[in-house]
């Protein structure tokens, strides 16, 4: 028996409701659950109780669950970069170009963001020369592409053309070391 796209898909958006004392359940627009994260707040002060989260750990996590769509579903106007050009591959279907001299100025905060964010960093090894010298690092996911992308005033790639779309409203914050001298946007625009 083949399963079918409808039968396998859980549309957004999905809710976290508490069912009872001891579990939260996520469940998705139909109502269908999806997750179940239990709790227990009454085992505070157990030596055994250690490995059970407490009401509050439950709901972040369920809430975590929750926003899982929110960070899959597409963007518009980030499309994949395409065939045609010898670099690209269908795994790693999103492209950005860095400029080389900002990739020199900033390579430690941007090599930290990228591990603290579980970000891949891997250049394709193309070599653009459009208003200055360009290195482009392909992605697989398109929401680390677009954080990669706002965060280090990328240029998004179509084809062999850079794009220009405009920033998501909802786009969530990269985490940043401390200790590290952060690239400052205003500082540039002076």
């Amino acid at each position: 028996m083949s399963s079918t796209p409808e039968t396998r898909r859980f549309p957004p958006p999905w809710t976290v409701r508490r069912a009872d004392a001891d579990t939260f359940v996520v469940a998705d627009a139909n109502g269908i659950p999806l997750a179940y994260v239990p709790c227990r707040d009454d085992l505070q002060g157990i030596c055994y109780a250690h490995s059970r989260l407490t009401s509050d750990e439950a709901r972040r996590i369920a809430n975590g669950i929750a926003r899982l769509p929110e960070f899959m579903m597409p963007r518009k106007g980030f499309h994949p970069r395409g065939g045609g050009d010898f670099r690209w591959r269908a795994s790693r279907p999103y492209h950005v170009a860095l400029n080389d001299l900002f990739i020199r100025e900033h390579w430690g905060f941007i090599e930290a963001v990228c591990r603290m964010n579980s970000i891949p960093f891997d250049p394709t090894g193309q070599r653009i020369d459009r208003d200055g010298h360009w290195y482009v690092y392909e992605f697989t996911e398109q929401l680390a592409a677009i954080q990669f992308w706002d965060r280090f005033e990328g240029r998004w790639m179509r084809g062999e053309e850079f794009m220009y779309p405009d920033r998501p409203l909802d786009l969530p914050k990269l985490r940043e070391p401390a200790g590290i001298p952060k690239f400052n946007k205003a500082r540039r625009e002076r």
